[in-house]
């Protein structure tokens, strides 16, 4: 599966503060990855928000792994 994220997601200082959302809509991203995060089945999201595509989810978890990939933490010494 060959899914560029960018197509699928957005980001406008007008629309919910500049987070990061599903293009074309007002659904953030953090949200659809707390319905999985939660348990929730793909299926159960897309019913829910039928202006969604099964590529919008998974562009969702590639946009979070990219994100966490770029992330530097440094932990505390001991």
């Amino acid at each position: 599966m060959n899914i560029n994220w960018r197509s699928h997601i957005t980001t406008n200082p007008k629309i919910l503060f500049g987070k990061p959302i599903i293009r074309d809509t007002r659904i953030p991203v953090d949200l659809i990855l707390e319905k999985l995060a939660g348990g929730d089945k793909k299926e159960d999201i897309l019913e829910a928000y039928p202006s969604l595509s099964n590529d919008d989810i998974i562009a969702c978890l590639l946009f979070a792994a990219e994100t966490v990939k770029n992330e530097v933490i440094y932990s505390k010494a001991s």
